[in-house]
């Protein structure tokens, strides 16, 4: 199930190591995470359902469902998708909630990094297109940041994007994803910015202190200005069979191809031609997986007619107005059963076709990230052209919080050329509030240039549902900044 070849990437594996699994003894890479481990082993079930025993399996490859949940090394509901794999571990099948064990695992103290870093002037949360910008921006201008993640890699989705981006050269046209992000990250080393990985963040409280995991030792963080770059979650489909192992989020698919170089299947059914569906369709064909067919709800394709054309021309048909009814199998996904819709979204009888499939790729939209800003208090509020609920912000990307900013898609979903921009501002803004004595012609200068690159980016077609929605939020911060005021303004 890996990848031996491939036309663009090379597999840059750590060194081969032995891992305990149910018993059994299995290999894999070190710093892979330990599901992408399993699945390349074979091993496609990693937990089951807590009231049905139901099957789960690799969904979404961010840490964000709990299909990946298994016991490691005594401890329950590891997030094995982003957990890396390390020589001896133990791993083990779940079923349930888990059971604590009554001897505890030794405790990691706090690390060098961590007693360091205990006051920051301005934290970022997500090392992703967004949060790498705010960095480079506020570091350019004498503020010093730290920037966590989750991942033992920094870079968020751009690790994963071999396809080279649209647009002007300043947005990186023509650069692939996987090429940019090792550019920002290469940024950092020359300004006042350090990464801490490995690290999630529990909760930010009102005083801007962050609460963090690391290595299972917790610790607080003070900060004076915060940015949210959390980014966003693939959005289910629910049909029967949705929850078998083999359904897969977008991202997840090309978490497993472009990063671990694992195949996630011989046979794919894509759900979803927005550009993410095209684009992962055409890298599963660059991997050497079978794209059986695309399908999509809505009469036009959602995305750039160029990404179509290339995987109408490998041979892959596009079938707009259709839906995917079911998934079969046991354990695993065997097959897909697809049928055409009519207007009002209902299947037309006669129309089903079942492909023989091993997996179902869902391409079917993102929803923001911004549990950590709600959960802040950030005035929130409920936009369809940003993917749902969000954080109200301003213009330069503020929440309703002063002194906490949110960028990328975890302010609303939209392409990594805006999350870069738009993580740029928030960090020029943040900067600006944290160090008063910087020459205020030229801050304003800036962030006028990323507003008007932001403007660029949203022109045109394919702009206009999140023009749209930035439009709405701007009216909703207005109005909460006027609550703010009071009536004596």
């Amino acid at each position: 199930m890996r990848i031996d070849r491939h036309p663009i990437l090379t597999f840059d594996r750590g060194p081969e190591v032995e891992f305990e699994f149910d018993g059994r003894t299995l290999k894999g890479y070190e710093g892979e995470s330990i599901a992408a481990a399993l699945h390349a082993a074979g091993v496609r079930v990693l937990r089951r359902s807590i009231r049905l025993s139901r099957p789960r399996g690799f969904f979404c490859a961010i840490g964000r469902c709990s299909s990946c949940l298994m016991t490691v090394d005594g401890v329950p509901n590891v997030m094995t998708c982003i957990t890396p794999l390390r020589a001896g571990m133990k791993v083990e099948t779940q079923t349930g909630k888990g059971t604590i064990p009554d001897r505890q695992p030794p405790r990691v103290g706090p690390t060098e990094t961590a007693r360091d870093l205990a006051r920051v002037q301005l934290a970022i949360v997500g090392a992703g297109p967004a949060g790498l910008s705010a960095a480079i921006a506020a570091g350019r201008l004498g503020v010093e940041s730290v920037i966590i993640d989750e991942n033992n890699v920094p870079g968020g989705q751009l690790i994963k994007q071999t396809h080279m981006f649209f647009g002007a050269r300043e947005h990186y046209a023509r650069v692939r994803g996987i090429d940019i992000g090792r550019k920002l990250v290469a940024e950092l080393g020359e300004l006042p910015a350090r990464l801490m990985l490995e690290t999630t963040v529990l909760g930010l409280y009102s005083d801007k202190t962050l609460s963090l995991l690391k290595k299972g030792e917790h610790f607080l963080m003070e900060a004076e200005a915060v940015v949210l770059a959390t980014g966003a979650s693939e959005n289910m489909l629910a049909f029967p069979g949705c929850d078998l192992p083999g359904v897969y989020g977008a991202g997840a698919v090309q978490t497993l191809m472009n990063v671990y170089g694992v195949l996630p299947g011989e046979r794919v059914l894509m759900v979803g031609a927005g550009n993410i569906g095209l684009i992962v369709s055409y890298q599963l064909l660059q991997a050497g997986v079978e794209v059986v067919a695309v399908i999509e709800a809505m009469p036009e394709i959602g995305g750039y007619h160029v990404h179509a054309a290339k995987i109408r021309r490998a041979g892959v048909p596009v079938l707009t107005r259709h839906t995917i009814l079911e998934a079969v199998g046991e354990d695993h996904v065997k097959a897909a059963t697809i049928a055409e819709i009519d207007e009002s979204w209902r299947p037309l009888a006669g129309t089903e076709r079942t492909f023989p499939v091993d997996a179902v790729c869902l391409a079917v939209g993102l929803s923001p990230n911004c549990e950590l800003a709600l959960g802040h208090g950030c005035g929130e509020t409920y936009i369809p052209e940003l993917g749902g609920r969000v954080a109200v912000h301003d213009e330069n990307l503020e929440t309703t919080v002063p002194g906490v900013y949110i960028a990328g898609d975890a302010s609303g979903v939209e392409e990594a050329s805006t999350a870069m921009l738009e993580g740029r501002l928030a960090g020029l803004a943040a900067a600006r509030s944290l160090q008063p004595d910087l020459d205020p012609g030229e801050t304003a200068r800036l962030m006028e240039e990323a507003r008007s690159g932001l403007a660029e980016l949203r022109r045109g077609p394919f702009g206009e549902k999140p023009r749209r929605g930035k439009e709405t939020m701007l009216r909703m911060a207005k109005k909460a900044r006027g609550n703010d005021r009071g009536p004596q303004d």
